[in-house]
C-alpha cells in the first residue's frame, strides 16, 4: 500500500493552541525511560481493570488473551507530530496480519492534554483515515482523562466510559468489529449497559477502581498521574 501524504496538517492557530506542551503531561519528558514505562503500565492496566474488568468492551478481552494488541507510546510534543505517527500507524495496522495485529492504542501524553484541544484534532484524526482510503476498512475510538458527553451533567459517572489515564487513540479493523459484534448479544445496547454500569459504580467507586493503574507503578520517582476531569465539556 502506498504511503499516503497527510491530508490537512494543524493550521498556525490549531498549532499555537496545542502545539506546546501539555501542563497536564508527565512531569519526565518522552526521552525519560522510567516516565514512559509507567505511563504504558498505567495505560495497560487501565484496559485490564476498567475496560476488561468491568466489561466496557466485551470484545477487549479476547484480543488481549490472544496478544493482538499494539501498544505504541507517542513522544510526539507537537499536534503535527502526532498526526504524522498517527498516518504511519493507518498504514502499518492496515498492512499488518490482523492475526498478530488486530488493534492499536496510541497513547500521547505529551500533547492534546486539554480535553477541547482533544476533541478538535479528531476531526483531523477522521480526515487522515478518509485521505488514506481506509474509510470502511479501519475506524477511531478516543479515550482521555477529562472526557465529557456535553449531554450528560458534569458529574455523572457514564463520562468514566470514554475515559483513559491518558490521551489515547484506538485503532480498529471495522471487519473485527463487525465480527465481534455479531459474536455478542445485544451489542447494540453496549453503551447503555456502561452507563448503567458506571453510574452504579458511582464516583467513589471509579475512584477506587482508578487507583489500580494510579497505584499500581507509583514506585521510584514521582508517578505520573493524570489530570482531575474539571474541563467543560464541549
Amino acid at each position: 500500500m502506498a504511503r499516503t501524504r497527510i491530508p490537512t496538517r494543524p493550521g498556525p492557530r490549531f498549532r499555537r493552541a496545542v502545539g506546546l506542551d501539555s501542563p497536564e503531561a508527565p512531569a519526565g519528558g518522552p526521552e525519560d525511560e522510567a516516565t514512559r514505562a509507567r505511563v504504558l503500565a498505567q495505560s495497560q492496566a487501565w484496559m485490564e481493570a476498567a475496560v476488561i474488568g468491568l466489561n466496557l468492551c466485551p470484545f477487549a478481552k479476547a484480543v488481549a488473551a490472544r496478544g493482538q494488541i499494539r501498544w505504541q507510546l507517542s513522544p510526539a510534543r507537537h499536534a503535527e507530530a502526532l498526526l504524522v505517527e498517527l498516518v504511519e500507524a493507518l498504514q502499518a495496522l492496515a498492512e499488518a496480519d490482523p492475526a498478530q495485529h488486530d488493534t492499536t492504542l496510541i497513547v500521547h501524553p505529551w500533547v492534546l492534554g486539554r480535553f477541547d484541544d482533544f476533541n478538535a484534532f479528531l476531526g483531523l484524526a477522521e480526515a487522515a483515515i478518509e485521505a488514506a482510503g481506509l474509510r470502511g476498512v479501519l475506524q477511531l475510538a478516543a479515550f482521555h482523562p477529562r472526557w465529557r458527553f456535553a449531554e450528560h451533567a458534569p458529574s455523572d459517572p457514564a463520562h468514566a466510559s470514554n475515559r483513559a489515564p491518558w490521551p489515547t487513540l484506538h485503532l480498529l479493523r471495522e471487519a473485527s468489529v463487525a465480527r465481534a459484534v455479531v459474536a455478542v448479544p445485544e451489542a447494540a445496547t453496549i453503551f447503555q449497559r456502561n452507563i448503567a454500569t458506571l453510574r452504579a459504580l458511582g464516583e467513589p467507586g471509579w475512584q477506587a477502581l482508578s487507583s489500580r493503574w494510579l497505584d499500581a507503578v507509583a514506585t521510584g520517582t514521582d508517578a505520573a498521574r493524570p489530570p482531575a476531569a474539571d474541563d467543560p465539556p464541549v
